[in-house]
């Protein structure tokens, strides 16, 4: 380090593993050509031609903003429309029984980051599953915490009950406090969506911590892609009447649901149980979004504003959307029949855009997969694959290559 402080961080220089893959990938590609390569490193839906999918009546909507709608200032919190649309976007027609809050936030990825800095001390450890989206690690260790995990799956591929109160127990013999993350439904990065059963016995297991306080932060990024709207959001109503000691939190992002990757729009929710710990969350989110992006995307804001207050141009969001999902859907499908056909292990997938490959030795796989033209990305011991951004015809393709190369590594 010449100014800057290391700080813990051990990958300062190094390139970023995703993008770094994505930059192989591309290489190859002006090699010998897109056709003759499947790049499964993309973390957004693109379509059958490579393109990114983007929601026509979102656009229409962007483009009809007038100036006031994108040069002034928002409010801290985001604007009051802003804040209810959000509300409607998460719960539709159904209200919870809770006192509701929300803030505007940069993405799902700054609701988390608020989340973690508002509930969470300097120090502390954030309980998460094994298999889980890498950057959560990141944006803790960025504002002086960790990430502990749990083991996500048992021998038979269901949700590891005993695992999680395992360690949520622990973690609370060592803190009097625990912030713990489940990315819910549509998992990043296998795609496993938690069953009403999986529900039941994680609020059981943080009921069972009486005298110690955990916030229940459920990321929700890929909801709007993961089925059928009102089917997807009944486990909204398990975080009703939570236990005491338990206050559920909701990470929103509209990159994905609405197409709005760039525009960094996302809310933080709380479910609060009482008018007392809701004004809490919003005296505390005015300091941290003060503190750190201050006053967010006015036009992001307004573009769902007018969406949620719009039937008619809401109808026609969902409308479009599900003609994507369900090209979604047919890429996972295909993908798992032709990974059962190929004697392919792969973690539980239900929806989404992601699928991964457990195997011990991904690092080496990888490098074989790319010889074949292939590249994804490698997740500790797994490589995850991106249906959303793959045709069928290469989800067609694609476990043969790795089954052959998981045998290969494994001589």
């Amino acid at each position: 380090m010449i100014f800057a402080k290391e700080n813990g961080r051990k990958t300062i220089g190094a390139p970023d593993r995703l993008f770094g893959v994505s930059q192989k990938a591309k290489e190859r590609i002006n090699q010998i050509g897109k056709v003759n390569v499947i790049n499964s490193t993309i973390g957004v839906l693109l379509d059958d031609d490579g393109k990114l999918t983007v929601l026509n009546s979102v656009s229409s909507c962007i483009k009809q903003l007038s100036p006031e709608d994108y040069a002034a200032y928002a409010p801290i919190l985001g604007t009051p429309e802003y804040t209810e649309a959000v509300k409607k976007a998460v719960f539709l027609d159904y209200k919870p029984e809770a006192f509701l809050q929300a803030c505007y936030t940069p993405g799902g990825t700054g609701a988390i980051r608020n989340a973690i800095s508002a509930y969470t001390c300097p120090g502390d450890k954030i309980l998460t599953s094994d298999w889980h989206w890498s950057p959560y690690r990141i944006i803790a260790q960025e504002i002086g915490r960790d990430i502990e995990t749990y083991k996500l799956f048992d021998d038979k591929d269901r949700f590891n009950a005993a695992e999680f109160e395992k360690s949520l127990s622990s973690l609370l013999d060592k803190q009097q406090q625990a912030l713990v993350i489940v990315n819910t439904p549509a998992h990043n990065p296998t795609g496993y969506t938690f069953t009403d059963e999986d529900w039941d016995n994680l609020i059981q297991a943080i009921k069972k911590q009486s005298g110690k306080k955990v916030v229940l932060l459920v990321d929700i990024a890929y909801l709007d892609f993961a089925g059928e709207a009102e089917e997807y959001r009944k486990f909204l109503k398990k975080l009703e009447h939570p236990p005491v000691n338990m206050l559920p939190l909701i990470a929103f992002s509209a990159s994905k649901g609405y197409t709005m990757y760039g525009m960094r729009t996302g809310a933080l929710i709380c479910m609060a149980p009482d008018q007392d710990t809701a004004k809490e969350f919003k005296d505390v989110m005015s300091v941290e979004c003060r503190g750190s992006w201050s006053n967010g995307n006015r036009a992001a804001m307004t573009v769902i504003s007018k969406i949620m207050n719009d039937e008619k141009l809401f109808d026609d969001v969902v409308a479009e959307r599900n003609i994507h999902m369900e090209t979604l859907k047919r890429r996972g499908s295909i993908f798992m029949e032709q990974a059962a056909r190929a004697g392919l292990r792969v973690c539980p997938y239900d929806s989404g855009f992601f699928v991964t490959v457990p195997c011990e030795n991904a690092e080496e796989v990888s490098l074989k997969l790319q010889e074949k033209n292939l590249f994804a990305i490698t997740l500790g011991p797994g490589i995850r694959v991106s249906v959303a951004s793959n045709t069928e015809k290469e989800c067609k393709k694609m476990p043969a290559l790795i089954k052959a190369a998981i045998d290969s590594c494994s001589r």
